[in-house]
């Protein structure tokens, strides 16, 4: 057990994220359509989660523009595929699982 907090302490660091954002964005994902069309390294409908980490790494602007892009979907900026809005879910929801996102 003392292994399984170490590693994820350790994880959660490399990812820059706090061990509760990391287990909660990860949690969310699992919990949400999300999973339909994204995976974190598999090129699915959408775009791998490391390759929206990876665009968007140091654009401090990226995480407010991803809450608004999940809330009112879109498309265009990864191809034809269109993000689905999801007006009904919270916006903390929403935020945390970008910032899981966004520390892939």
């Amino acid at each position: 057990m003392k292994n399984l907090l170490v590693n994820a302490i350790a994880a959660a660091a490399v990812l820059a994220v706090p061990v509760a954002v990391a287990d909660e964005g990860r949690d969310l994902f699992m919990k949400s359509d999300c999973i339909t069309c994204h995976a974190i390294d598999k090129k699915m409908v959408g775009p791998t989660f490391k390759d929206v980490a990876a665009k968007y790494r140091g654009d401090k602007s990226a995480e407010n523009r991803l809450v608004e892009k999940v809330v009112k979907g879109g498309s265009g900026v990864w191809g034809t595929a269109a993000e689905l809005p999801h007006p009904n879910m919270k916006e903390d929801d929403i935020r945390t699982l970008v910032q899981w996102i966004l520390a892939q």
